[in-house]
């Protein structure tokens, strides 16, 4: 009894969390799951209906069994029933698709997402230049959005189970995906399509906001970070400038403005470090700049344990992790 609850348990923890389609945050993903629990149910019951005429053929009395295996029961059950069943899901099926693309009331949020070996980009073009951050998408509820999707080298695939399906990322294309979520919290998004030997570690956070907390967060993005609070962090600024970190990487109201990079601005709000690989303190960022390679071999960030001693990796890393 105890391992059957156990299992029961296990069972309905997928059912929701950060990072599953069966706990719909949206009204795009309560379709999908809409869509999904109708063809399991009825997959399902087709199944055991099909399970028990078997076990009727191999032993029920003769008369029954001439009964299963009449012309008229194979034409009626082996092609009636399929064909009428399976026009009825094509028909049910097309019509969430077309739900899904129609457009919802008023002007829709703009979100651009940029997948890159392997990080996301995300910028808000309706919110201003200043708008921008990487491995993250805030959101605010109750507001459509629409999602602007490209790449910026190989294709890629975003997907939040929780809001909507799966849309590739493919360069020099923009492809549009609307949805809109009701909840406030975080949840998880991933990349599903292969697009190199980091491929599994590129993952991103998904935080919505209420209206009014989502205002305060983009004007905290778009204001200038402010200036070193102390002396070590005075030097992690002066180590990351003195070391080229800038011609990569942006830090808004600096002079540093790369764009190669994640955007770092506000880079000590952030939930993750490297895509979702690290959580975000003073201890990992200091291990991601000394050792990026040892912990996602094959992403563009070069390791600087080698060449930067330990106090002050430590003073960029505290300098980084101000950046709030």
């Amino acid at each position: 009894m105890k391992a059957r609850a156990a299992v029961a348990l296990a069972v309905l923890a997928g059912c929701s969390g950060v990072q599953t389609p069966l706990d719909p945050w949206g009204i795009q993903a309560a379709r999908i799951a809409e869509l999904t629990h109708v063809l399991f149910i009825g997959g399902g019951a087709i199944f055991v209906l099909t399970m028990g005429f078997l076990a009727a053929a191999l032993l029920a009395p003769g008369r029954l069994r001439g009964w299963i295996g009449s012309h008229r029961f194979v034409i009626g059950a082996g092609i009636a029933f399929p064909v009428v069943t399976l026009a009825a899901l094509l028909v049910y099926s097309l019509g969430v698709s077309r739900a899904l693309m129609l457009p919802g009331d008023g002007a829709p949020l703009r979100v651009e997402i940029i997948g890159r070996q392997f990080w996301w980009e995300v910028r808000y073009p309706d919110l201003g230049e200043g708008a921008v951050t990487a491995n993250e998408l805030h959101l605010p509820i109750g507001r459509d959005v629409e999602l602007l999707l490209t790449s910026g080298d190989v294709i890629h695939s975003v997907w939040v189970p929780n809001l909507h399906g799966k849309m590739d990322m493919i360069p020099g294309r923009v492809n549009r995906q609307r949805l809109r979520v009701d909840r406030v919290g975080v949840l998880r998004g991933q990349c599903t399509e292969f697009c190199g030997v980091q491929h599994s570690f590129m993952a991103f956070w998904v935080v919505t906001h209420e209206p009014a907390d989502f205002d305060a967060w983009v004007a905290r993005q778009q204001a200038p970070v402010p200036p070193p609070a102390n002396a070590e962090e005075a030097r992690g600024r002066q180590v990351f400038d003195e070391s080229g970190c800038g011609a990569c990487h942006a830090v808004r109201g600096t002079e540093f403005q790369g764009r190669l990079a994640p955007d770092l601005s506000r880079i000590g709000s952030r939930l993750s470090l490297a895509a979702g690989a690290l959580d975000n303190h003073r201890a990992n960022l200091a291990g991601w700049i000394a050792g990026a390679q040892d912990i996602k071999p094959g992403n563009a960030m070069p390791a600087y344990g080698r060449s930067l001693e330990g106090a002050d990796l430590l003073a960029v890393a505290a300098w980084l992790e101000s950046l709030r």
